[in-house]
């Protein structure tokens, strides 16, 4: 079961407490989600953990990622606060051609020919593209939750095989749950795969690279833990972002661990906040699109 999964179940416990009604309602979205509830089953993560883990640590085949850069740089603009928010309007209007051949390059690529490096690129910069495409798709619309091209009771479009990559059919959580994170085994792909929320860890304004991973890798995380969207304070007490409650296990399975993750990256002044904390006092997310205002 995914974060998402785990969240979804949350939701309709709530949901059933509300009433019979209600009840009934949710037990109908559970008949008819279930197989979309659970579709990223272990057999699935693990023959698409299988597939793709081969990578040539020899090679020197880079892959393009120029019009994606050139489609970041143009669209994406940081606002007051901090947070890359990204012209759909104006993506869709002016740049949706290269933004959908750029994608079917990707999909011709053979990751297996990849170094390490170069496929986590090419992972990163597949799932961004892919979810920005997504949104433009539905555009307007007020959160990608509101996507629902798989089920009209299951939020968002995480689920729907959307992408074709060597002749196997992907969803962006196949991606995401069963090739980079049990590949990678790194938290920081949680800093630098984009859902197109508020909350999320920002998209970033030029395309990932092999030979800039490790930079920025490490820039995104501190931005995301620097900024009030990766922690705040309530008083003394610390609220954290939601992604350190749904992938607990990558950042250390405990609120100590989770904790101590943080302070790796804090600034100067967080770290001065976060110095005497030993738990966390809650989780929040915005869902909101982060759509240039």
């Amino acid at each position: 079961m995914t974060p998402r999964d785990k969240e979804k179940r949350q939701g309709l416990i709530w949901l059933m407490r509300r009433g019979p009604r209600i009840a009934l309602l949710c037990v109908i979205a559970l008949v008819i989600g279930l197989g979309f509830l659970f579709s990223i089953d272990a057999p699935l993560a693990q023959e698409l953990d299988k597939r793709f883990a081969a990578h040539n640590p020899n090679s020197g085949q880079k892959v393009d990622h120029s019009d994606w850069d050139r489609l970041l740089s143009t669209y994406v603009h940081k606002d007051k606060n901090g947070l890359n928010r990204v012209d759909y309007a104006g993506l869709k209007r002016d740049g949706l051609g290269d933004l959908k051949r750029y994608l079917m390059r990707l999909q011709a690529v053979d990751p297996a020919k990849l170094s390490r490096d170069e496929q986590f690129a090419f992972w990163t910069n597949l799932y961004n593209a892919k979810t920005v495409e997504i949104i433009i798709g539905h555009y307007p619309v007020n959160s990608i939750r509101d996507i629902r091209p798989t089920n009209a009771l299951i939020p968002g479009p995480w689920r729907a095989k959307v992408l074709k990559v060597t002749g196997a059919s992907l969803s962006l959580d196949d991606i995401e749950h069963a090739i980079m994170r049990p590949i990678w085994r790194d938290p920081r792909i949680h800093y630098v795969v984009n859902c197109a929320a508020v909350s999320c860890p920002n998209l970033a304004d030029r395309a990932y690279t092999a030979s800039a991973l490790e930079g920025m890798l490490e820039n995104a995380a501190m931005a995301y833990i620097n900024s009030p969207y990766g922690i705040r304070f309530n008083g003394s007490k610390a609220v954290v972002s939601s992604l350190y409650d749904w992938y607990s296990s990558d950042f250390g399975g405990s609120a100590p661990r989770i904790l101590a993750h943080i302070r790796k990256y804090a600034g100067p002044a967080l770290a001065d906040k976060i110095a005497g904390v030993t738990q966390i006092a809650g989780y929040e997310y915005d869902w909101a699109l982060n759509d240039r205002k």
